[in-house]
């Protein structure tokens, strides 16, 4: 990251009006605090409700934790900028928002991957449930897929990093990759595209892991002799397979789309929609089709609502 010194820091051209900029303050500061509200509610539940204290729950908790990190690593800082009309950010708080941004990011998809095993070993092989997926286990799991995310963030940002920069305007509302690629002054970003491939790579062989295993799920599912058997089955792979589609296809359309020298908006309409709103939405289509979420959150906020009440109405 010796290229510090040519450029010291980064203006983000996500909209250089003040009007614009002041219209999508309000739009983020509601997507934000609504993606914080749903994923602390979801990891509020599965903490305080012992009911919820199963690996799929524990691989849910992981899975708010990091829709919390990655709208948080981007977020808060264009609101910032937004309401002070200053869209620069440093060279340093660049490289901090990549490593952090794609950490959450590549931690998403190595959490997914495990809680389709999850699924499958719950209802392809029920009888050892309990002796494979143990707290132990769990908890390994868990730790090796944020550990792999981090890898893979600082092969990235020092893939990102290692090259000279043309250019200091980055056409996007936090510093992604591909547009800090476009900003290169030489071929020698091709080393974070070979980065990019082998993540593609891993990408597609966990798409593919985990279509194979819903594939052995619904063959199993087809066997269950009773409805409410099938329906109980379907209840926790559904949600998970959705997250799963929504989150591969806007990473595609992100990453695998022909690279084009002007911003569009339907290129930050995308970034938007796998960067802000998966977030967003995660939290509400678990708890939709899972009545023991549903239990809990109404259980939580049944608790505060009379602890508020109970302090409105203590006698001083």
């Amino acid at each position: 990251m010796d290229n510090q010194s040519s450029v010291s820091e980064f203006l983000l051209e996500f909209s250089a009006t003040w009007e614009l900029q002041i219209l999508h303050f309000v739009l983020f500061l509601i997507l934000y605090l609504t993606t914080v509200a749903g994923n602390i509610l979801i990891i509020a539940a599965v903490v305080l409700d012992h009911h919820l204290h199963s690996p799929l729950y524990f691989f849910l908790l992981n899975l708010a934790i990091q829709d919390l990190g990655s709208v948080s690593a981007i977020i808060p800082k264009y609101i910032i900028s937004a309401i002070m009309n200053d869209r620069r950010i440093s060279y340093s708080g660049c490289v901090i928002q990549v490593l952090f941004f794609y950490f959450f990011i590549g931690s998403d998809v190595a959490l997914l991957t495990v809680m389709a095993y999850d699924r499958y070993i719950a209802i392809c092989n029920p009888l050892r449930y309990e002796t494979v997926m143990n707290r132990r286990a769990c908890a390994q799991m868990a730790l090796s897929a944020w550990f792999a995310a981090f890898l893979n963030a600082v092969l990235h940002t020092c893939g990102t990093f290692s090259t000279p920069f043309c250019s200091n305007v980055v056409n996007q509302f936090f510093c992604e990759i591909p547009q800090l690629l476009r900003l290169a002054c030489t071929d020698s970003y091709q080393i974070e595209m070979g980065a990019v491939l082998f993540s593609i790579m891993v990408w597609f062989g966990c798409f593919i892991f985990i279509i194979v295993t819903y594939v052995q799920i619904f063959t199993a599912v087809s066997k269950i002799p009773s409805a409410l058997g099938r329906k109980k089955a379907l209840t926790t792979c559904i949600p998970h397979l959705t997250v799963v589609s929504m989150f591969s296809l806007t990473v595609c359309l992100a990453y695998l789309r022909p690279s084009s020298s002007t911003p569009s908006s339907l290129e930050l309409l995308i970034t938007i929609m796998y960067s802000v709103l998966s977030p967003m939405l995660n939290p509400l289509i678990y708890s939709l089709r899972n009545k023991e979420i549903k239990l809990a959150l109404s259980k939580l906020l049944a608790m505060r609502s009379s602890s508020n009440n109970a302090f409105l109405f203590c006698p001083t």
